[in-house]
């Protein structure tokens, strides 16, 4: 056999995976689901605060009989909305102080029949499982910070669906609003 002194090398590369990464892929999705899960939070949050500083408003405006029911509802919807604003900071965070307060507020989530149903015993089962429970100790926000460049792909499978139910609810909207 002869040797070609112009042929790229032949060396063997092995490609080592760290179990910190290894771990981190294993529990990826389960972490970005959580993460998710913040945000919704965040939303329901900012949705809760507005709607009770617009109690409290429209309790000034109107007068003396709705008066002290719209500051009480207001004040009541500012204190869950806050309460919900730190838990999504805490999901968002993925920190452990914030499974108990999401699986409370997914527990109440659940009268909400169908749909909240739904997503709440999703959220639960994902918060209380055992993937939820190690991923917000702290052992795993040390593999998180040892593998900065471990990120979840999406699928273009996703993508599509997604702009689909996007240009769907898009029509909708215009068909509502053409047709009053």
């Amino acid at each position: 056999m002869e040797i070609n002194p112009y042929a790229a090398p032949q060396a063997q590369v092995l490609q080592t995976t760290s179990r910190d990464e290894l771990i981190r892929e294993e529990h990826i999705n389960t972490e970005a689901t959580i993460k998710s899960v913040g945000i919704l939070y965040y939303l329901g949050a900012f949705a809760l605060i507005l709607y009770g500083v617009l109690m409290i408003i429209t309790g000034i405006r109107t007068g003396r009989d709705s008066l002290l029911v719209s500051i009480i509802i207001g004040v009541v919807l500012l204190a869950v909305g806050t309460g919900q604003g730190i838990v999504a900071y805490g999901l968002r965070r993925l920190q452990s102080w914030a499974r108990i307060p999401t699986i409370i507020l997914s527990s109440i989530g659940l009268l909400g029949f169908p749909i909240g149903t739904l997503i709440n015993i999703y959220i639960l089962i994902k918060v209380s499982g055992q993937q939820g429970k190690f991923i917000m100790t702290p052992e795993y926000q040390q593999i998180i910070a040892a593998t900065p460049h471990v990120k979840r792909k999406t699928s273009i499978v996703v993508w599509v669906i997604l702009i689909v139910l996007l240009l769907v609810l898009i029509g909708i909207i215009a068909a509502n609003s053409f047709s009053n």
